[in-house]
């Protein structure tokens, strides 16, 4: 149970850490979002580079925010039924949508990308679009890390779901 508690912890910091990342990562959008309007409306400037920096960031954002999401319960969930069910089946609901459907789904995204961006490192692959941003391969490379560092966390939820329905108080909700 010790090595269980240590795990959550961990994780819980390391997507914490990077929920604070997210945030900045959130403003530095809106500044780029603001700045790339003013210069296309007010002095007819467009750039490409700054467009496509704004799809770079919110994938980013998207990407590797999605754990720090799950780990303060802010995902998509059906809650009809969900919210009426107490504590106990909570629990159950979340470690048996872990193990079942969460982690093997990261499982298949990671494995299912991997000859995807392998290609785009092979490639160095960049932007079709003249003045656009170069090493879009960073980019995709995203896409196992965000879905990684998912995994994690749909881990330390099973994880705390098991803690909750052994009997630890301290992970209440099952969560």
């Amino acid at each position: 149970m010790n090595i269980m508690r240590k795990y959550v912890k961990l994780v819980d910091a390391l997507n914490g850490k990077i929920g604070v990342l997210v945030a900045w990562m959130t403003t530095l959008l809106v500044l780029n979002v603001f700045y790339d309007t003013i210069m296309r409306y007010a002095f007819k400037k467009g750039n490409i580079a700054l467009q496509e920096l704004e799809w770079h960031i919110f994938s980013v954002i998207f990407l590797i925010g999605a754990a720090y999401t799950l780990k303060h319960d802010g995902h998509v969930r059906v809650d009809i039924i969900y919210t009426r069910l107490g504590q106990r089946a909570k629990a159950w609901i979340n470690l048996f949508g872990t193990i079942f459907f969460l982690i093997p789904f990261c499982l298949i995204v990671m494995y299912a990308t991997s000859g995807f961006i392998a290609n785009s490192w092979a490639v160095r692959e960049m932007s079709p679009d003249p003045g656009g941003l170069p090493a879009r391969y960073i980019l995709k490379s995203m896409i196992p890390l965000g879905f990684f560092l998912l995994m994690l966390q749909g881990i330390a939820e099973g994880l705390k779901a098991i803690l909750f329905l052994k009997g630890d108080r301290d992970y209440g909700e099952g969560r």
